[in-house]
This record gives structure tokens, C-alpha cells and sequence, in this order.
């Protein structure tokens, strides 16, 4: 049984101009100790698929069709309560801003010691020495001396850190990171990284990384979910999608990313912009950007799957239909 299956998921926002399809019809699987990038543009509805699975939605978002099981379990069949005893505990999430999640006027460890006793009846004691137990794994020095610390005191790094030991606190299951190394440094970047794929190795936690960078993907996760448009248009192997990708727009995004070779040379680019969801366009959304469309684009692309590589493209670069 799969850790997560996500079948068939579509998220709709109901506005006065409209239904925003901000998830489209996505489908994911996640085995244990398995990383999985969910990659693609601002708008494509990588992190709306991350809320989705956590049940974060805020009004008028709602999940409207399909089916998120975890560990075999509906989640849409849990309870208010039900599902917030499970969120932060056998799944939690990492998010883009330390800042908006750590409570400026609260010490670290007074946040830390909450978040352990939400969900374990133990001592004040036992909950600080898990407390600081998880800010020594993530590379906290002094990690005693840091409890009485202030988010304010931190660095952009290390409060990173500091949310990333919350979130495995209790030795989640899955975790979700939502471009969580985005406002970093690439010094401190690649260190978050390396703590990342250590917890997950040591603790064989399976983790979905969502973000728009594919240098940070390739160097970390195992398969690679494009999106785009609310839908995952390829899937597969990290190196196999970054070296022989089959849809036009993973093509897109590998050849715009800056190579040291090419220092010098105009950086390329996708042309155009992705569809607003409100105004999305018939048949395949990729196919007023894209250099490969013919008359048969305007009509809904199926799935293609070969070995565990799948696509959406009526002309798949490789020439295989």
C-alpha cells in the first residue's frame, strides 16, 4: 500500500468571476522514504495541491472531485478534529516563510514544547528535550541555549531550520515543503538541502518538495512531477526527466535554466505566459506557448505512460505518440 495516492484531485476556488480550477485532475503517488519535486511556474498549482492534502483549504477553496488517501485512508472521510489530530503529527508541513509560522512574540522553545504537547500527553520536561532533541538534528548549535531564544534572533538559515525541526517533532510520516529554501542564500540553501536528505535517509520519511527550481529538485528528489496549469503534465525518474524530458514545457524549463557553459550566451526562455485559470484554453493549456502545436492540440490531451514515465502531449519530443 502507498503512502499517499492522490487520484483524480481537482481544487476550485468559487469567485464572483468565476470557478478558478486551481488543480485540475492530479494524480500522485508517494511510497515511504521516497522525495518526490513538484515542479513548475507561480501559478501552476503546486502549492494548492500541497494545502489540499493537508486540508488547509481557506473558503471559497474547496476540493471538489477526487480522492487523497493516506495509508489507505480517505482524508476527505476525517472529521474536523480527526484531521487536525493527523496535520502535524503523521504528516506536517514546511512553509515558504519562516517568519509567518513562527510566533514573533513567543520564545522558540515555548512554540516547540506546544506543538509536542498538542499531540503527545507528556511532561513539560520530555516535551522540551524532544524540543531540543529535533534543533540538534537539524544543526542547531546549543540547541539548550536556543530554546530561550526569539525568532528575531535567528538568521533567515536558521529559523529555516527551526521550522523544519517542528515539523519533525514527531517524526512525521510525510512532509510537504512548500519552496521552503526559496529566501535563502545558496550557501545556506545547500545546507538545508543536505539536513533534508539526511532526515529523510535516516528516518525514512517520504517528503514532497515543491518548487519552481529545477537545480534544487535535481539534486535531491527521486521522481519529478511537472505541473502546469493545475494539471501534472510528466512524471518520472529525476534524471530521466531532466535528460530526455518528453513535454514540451519540462523542455522549456530545463533550457531555461542558467548552465555555467553557457555563461555569456542570452538566457532562453518559455514565450509567453500561462493561462489565467479563469480563462483557460481549450484542449491542451501549453499550446499557445508551444513551438511543437498543431490543430490537434486544441482538443484535450490524454495520458501516455511507458515504464514509470507519464506525459500529457500530443507530440512528445523523442517522437513517440
Amino acid at each position: 500500500m502507498s503512502l499517499l495516492h492522490i487520484d483524480n484531485l481537482h481544487t476550485v476556488f468559487d469567485t464572483a468571476a468565476g470557478t478558478i480550477r486551481a488543480v485540475d485532475g492530479v494524480s500522485l503517488t508517494l511510497e515511504p522514504g521516497q522525495i518526490v519535486g513538484l515542479v513548475g511556474e507561480s501559478g501552476s498549482g503546486k502549492s494548492i495541491t500541497g494545502f489540499s492534502v493537508l486540508g488547509l483549504l481557506d473558503p471559497p477553496g474547496r476540493v471538489a472531485e477526487g480522492r487523497i488517501l493516506f495509508k489507505g485512508r480517505d482524508l476527505a472521510s476525517l472529521s474536523p478534529r480527526e484531521f487536525r489530530a493527523l496535520r502535524g503529527d503523521r504528516i506536517a508541513m514546511i512553509f515558504q516563510d519562516p517568519m509567518m509560522t513562527l510566533n514573533p512574540v513567543l520564545s522558540i522553545g515555548t512554540q516547540m514544547v506546544e506543538t509536542v504537547q498538542a499531540h503527545r500527553k507528556v511532561s513539560k520536561a520530555e516535551a522540551r528535550a524532544r524540543a531540543r532533541d529535533a534543533l540538534g538534528r537539524v544543526g542547531i548549535p546549543r540547541p539548550e541555549e536556543r530554546l530561550a531564544a526569539y525568532p528575531h534572533e535567528f538568521s533567515g538559515g536558521m529559523r529555516q531550520r527551526v521550522a523544519i525541526a517542528m515539523a519533525l517533532l514527531h517524526e512525521p510520516d510525510l512532509i510537504i515543503a512548500d519552496e521552503p529554501t526559496t529566501a535563502l542564500d545558496v550557501t545556506i540553501q545547500a545546507q538545508i538541502l543536505s539536513v533534508v536528505q539526511g532526515l529523510v535517509a535516516d528516518m525514512g520519511m517520504a517528503l514532497i518538495w515543491i518548487s519552481h527550481d529545477l537545480g534544487v529538485v535535481a539534486g535531491l528528489a527521486d521522481r519529478i512531477a511537472v505541473m502546469y496549469a493545475g494539471r501534472i503534465v510528466e512524471e518520472g525518474a529525476t534524471d530521466d526527466v531532466l535528460d530526455r524530458p518528453r513535454h514540451p514545457y519540462t523542455a522549456g524549463l530545463v533550457a531555461s535554466t542558467p548552465l555555467a557553459n553557457d555563461r555569456g550566451q542570452p538566457l532562453r526562455q518559455i514565450r509567453g505566459t500561462a493561462p489565467s485559470p479563469l480563462n483557460r484554453p481549450a484542449g491542451c493549456a501549453f499550446a499557445p506557448r508551444c513551438d511543437h502545436a498543431t490543430e490537434v492540440c486544441g482538443q484535450e490531451p490524454g495520458e501516455t505512460a511507458q515504464g514509470d514515465r507519464r506525459w500529457r502531449c500530443f507530440h512528445p519530443l523523442g517522437g513517440q505518440a
